[in-house]
């Protein structure tokens, strides 16, 4: 299966399955876990001092000889040492966000670093697309974290139109269904964060795992619309908060205060009030914690109960 996926070949990886650069939780025991069983794992990088991101990589390779890759955010106030970590280390893959990568691709294709930007609209697909990106990662609104307008559903037909490079579907997916969903829709690999979440190998405190296995189709809302920086997260005290300071008009510079270090408290401190707890709306379908091996084998496994479901609906 999947010998001759594009993604498959373009990254040599058994499956086209990537886990999602998650900051404070994408660390190197749940990248190396999802590399090794046949998927993409990825350091996400956040705000990681450059020292701690090396420190992320050479434990990746000391566990995994599998590709794998780190997520870098483009805002980062670190960036420029973070991308010369990545290049003294020679990462396989680079995922990109909130920005375009294009000044530093040419320093990434010199020594063979893959580079798959994550964008949330076909205008930002077609502009990177021009780059010289190897792919592109189409992530809808669904997803947890930081989001874009625009549902899985029609961003990732329009991208795989738009573009003449392979295209990775993400948000929402966390089960095989998820994933023939994608392929349907042009996409030819996906991307989960949600789903490696609540894994074993995530190092996500008791309570944010807690806080996810409780949550329904309805927990999460978007937080920051005002600010430009909107969030998907698990409604608590702190997205209350977030919505009183929006409906009072508070200045941007109040609003992105309150939820400064949000993350870090919930995944790594357990405040899962005042904290903020990223996570997609996929989350009212995750119920138990389990292996990234086993993850990744269920779904794997069930793409061909579904497909047959699929044919028989169609005859």
């Amino acid at each position: 299966m999947f010998e001759n996926n594009p993604i498959c070949k373009l990254l040599n990886i058994k499956y086209p399955i990537f886990q999602g650069g998650m900051a404070w939780l994408g660390t190197a025991e749940l990248a190396a876990a999802v590399s090794n069983a046949g998927g993409l794992g990825i350091i996400g990088a956040g705000h990681m001092p450059p020292d701690l991101l090396r420190a992320e990589i050479q434990k990746v390779k000391q566990w995994t000889d599998k590709p794998f890759g780190v997520n870098i955010m483009l805002m980062s106030p670190f960036v420029k040492e973070v991308i010369q970590v990545v290049l003294d280390e020679r990462v396989p893959v680079v995922t990109t966000g909130a920005g375009n990568p294009g000044e530093y691709i040419p320093a990434f294709k010199e020594i063979g670093t893959k580079v798959i930007p994550v964008v949330a609209s076909v205008a930002l697909a077609k502009r990177l697309a021009r780059t010289g990106v190897d792919a592109l990662i189409a992530e809808g609104t669904e997803s947890g974290g930081h989001v874009g307008e625009i549902t899985t559903m029609t961003l990732v037909p329009q991208v795989v139109d738009a573009v003449d490079i392979p295209v990775i579907a993400a948000g929402g997916i966390a089960d095989a269904r998820g994933m023939m969903a994608a392929f349907a829709l042009g996409a030819q690999g996906v991307q989960m964060g949600s789903r490696f979440v609540v894994s074993s190998e995530c190092i996500a405190h008791e309570n944010y795992k807690k806080l996810v296995l409780r949550a329904k189709d309805r927990s999460t809302v978007v937080t920051g619309r005002s600010t430009g920086h909107p969030v998907r997260v698990i409604a608590n005290k702190l997205t209350r908060k977030f919505d009183e300071l929006e409906k009072a008009n508070a200045p941007v510079e109040e609003i992105e205060k309150l939820g400064a270090g949000g993350l870090n408290l919930a995944a790594r401190k357990g405040d899962v009030e005042m904290g903020s707890v990223m996570i997609g709306q996929i989350a009212g379908m995750l119920n138990e914690i389990k292996p990234v091996q086993e993850i990744i084998d269920d779904i794997v496994n069930n793409l061909a109960k579904v497909m047959e479901n699929t044919q028989n609906i169609c005859k």
